[in-house]
């Protein structure tokens, strides 16, 4: 799926960790739909060949490496988050303590 995505091929070095969590209906963006449960599944590639390009037919118009460095002053979605606490943290159950999420 790397490539599809980003151009990019990769091997899966390491599972990092599960999120699960759920977005009850009263805090959804669109009142009146459902509780949504949302399940991420985390991994550390190592990036092996390729050139990254936007996706084919995606929504994405513009691919881009940014600093590790420089995530923390970008506005991101709080799975960037997740994903971050799960490679410096690397816990051994395979799960963060659950933030408050708005979806």
């Amino acid at each position: 799926m790397t490539a599809e995505e980003t151009g990019c091929e990769a091997v899966v070095e390491r599972l990092l960790g599960v999120d699960s969590r759920v977005i009850p209906s009263a805090e959804r963006h669109r009142p009146g739909l459902p509780d949504h449960h949302s399940v991420g599944i985390f991994y550390q590639v190592r990036i092996t060949g390729g050139r990254l390009r936007p996706e084919p037919n995606g929504t994405v118009v513009e691919s881009a490496w940014t600093p590790l460095s420089d995530v923390a002053g970008l506005h991101r979605s709080s799975l960037v988050d997740v994903g971050l606490a799960l490679a410096r943290t690397r816990p051994a159950t395979g799960h963060i303590a659950p933030s408050r999420s708005v979806g």
